[in-house]
């Protein structure tokens, strides 16, 4: 696992397609979205770090996006794992867990929250594995007017 860079930016837009296009989100995104998303993870923003999954040939087989945010019902700072993508023959082989083990030496002093579909039992199976536990709180939204999602 590395930090994403420029010459990442065309396989994770293709990766991000199959995510939003998935069950294991429940909205689509767009490709404007995922643009900027994307450039926000190469510029120096406090938000959003932007990672890549790599095999032994440098060629990426995922990604992760982590936003920067501060807890005040814990007291801390917090990072969200706003995306993880293993593309399938990384799954099941320890990357998920290493890139929260990587977290953890990352952001010592941080919650790590996520957000699964209930129905995607093998991803909360691993993050279950990876010491996340479930929540039961109801979440909200409401999005500026000039939202085109």
């Amino acid at each position: 696992m590395r930090k994403m860079t420029e010459k990442d930016v065309p396989r994770v837009l293709e990766m991000m397609r199959t995510f939003y296009a998935s069950d294991a989100v429940s909205t689509n995104g767009s490709e404007e979205i995922f643009k900027n998303d994307i450039d926000e993870c190469l510029s120096d923003s406090p938000y959003l770090d932007g990672f890549v999954f790599t095999d032994d040939e440098e060629n990426v087989k995922g990604y992760a996006m982590i936003a920067h945010s501060y807890s005040t019902e814990f007291g801390r700072r917090c990072v969200w794992i706003e995306d993880l993508y293993l593309e399938p023959e990384l799954r099941g082989t320890g990357a998920a867990t290493c890139f929260f083990d990587d977290l953890k030496l990352r952001y010592p002093d941080a919650v790590n929250r996520l957000e699964a579909e209930q129905e995607n039992k093998r991803a909360v199976s691993a993050y279950v594995k990876c010491g996340f536990g479930t929540l039961s709180y109801l979440e909200m939204i409401r999005f500026p007017e000039d939202f085109k999602g």
